[in-house]
């Protein structure tokens, strides 16, 4: 598989960028990865680097992005932290990563049985995981199908959460960055929410918050987000 370099990231849309992590995560859970020399790789980004994706997930071990979507070097700028939350450090590397380094999309990468999820629905406080903590509970408000056991031991209620977790924080950067906000109502890029399920390693990409602008969806506005 080739090495991106500034003529083929140009050629991707962010429309293309979505399928090419959606066929990468076919490959991953078929076992059929694709083949790279990642030394050869190592020497051809040497010089400069052209991601065509940027992947906002969790630190658990399980939910690599590049092995999930089966990527090589120099193709994802891959963004860490627990819970895959949103704070002006990560957009400003969003930013860097869009704006300069011409990445054609954004994925919000939450995953199953997601730890932090879990400490946010026990209202766990721990010296300064409780602060990253509490950008995860209006997540946990806001899940209202569950009247009962709204704990780490009710399965249900944590994939809600988590669910809910990655559809704010797709909202939350487009309302905390214009730079991007712009971007993704020129087409320049789009942004979409997404779970890993790490018992099969399936993604799953949610249509309700897929925001790409091209012929598939002609209509949408950023606005959109807002509502």
């Amino acid at each position: 598989m080739k090495t991106l370099n500034k003529e083929l990231q140009a050629q991707i849309t962010p429309r293309k960028a979505l399928e090419l992590l959606q066929e990468g995560n076919k490959r991953f859970i078929s076992n059929l990865k694709a083949h790279r020399n990642l030394l050869e790789q190592v020497n051809e980004t040497s010089d400069g680097q052209w991601p065509f994706a940027t992947i906002l997930s969790c630190i658990d071990s399980r939910t690599s992005a590049e092995l999930i979507f089966d990527q090589g070097l120099g193709d994802v700028f891959s963004v860490r932290i627990a819970g895959n939350i949103v704070n002006t450090d990560i957009l400003g590397s969003m930013e860097f990563a869009c704006k300069v380094a011409g990445s054609k999309l954004i994925v919000v990468l939450g995953h199953s049985k997601c730890g932090a999820v879990k400490g946010a629905c026990d209202h766990v406080e721990m010296g300064n995981l409780t602060e990253l903590l509490s950008k995860l509970q209006p997540a946990v408000y806001q899940e209202k199908t569950t009247k009962e056991n709204r704990t780490s031991k009710n399965e249900p209620f944590v994939e809600n959460v988590a669910k809910i977790n990655v559809k704010r924080n797709v909202k939350n950067i487009i309302e905390r960055s214009f730079i991007l906000e712009q971007m993704v109502e020129n087409g320049e890029i789009g942004i979409v929410g997404a779970m890993h399920n790490i018992e099969t390693g399936k993604v799953t990409f949610y249509d309700d918050v897929m925001y790409i602008k091209d012929e598939q969806n002609k209509e949408f506005s950023v606005a959109d987000l807002r509502h």
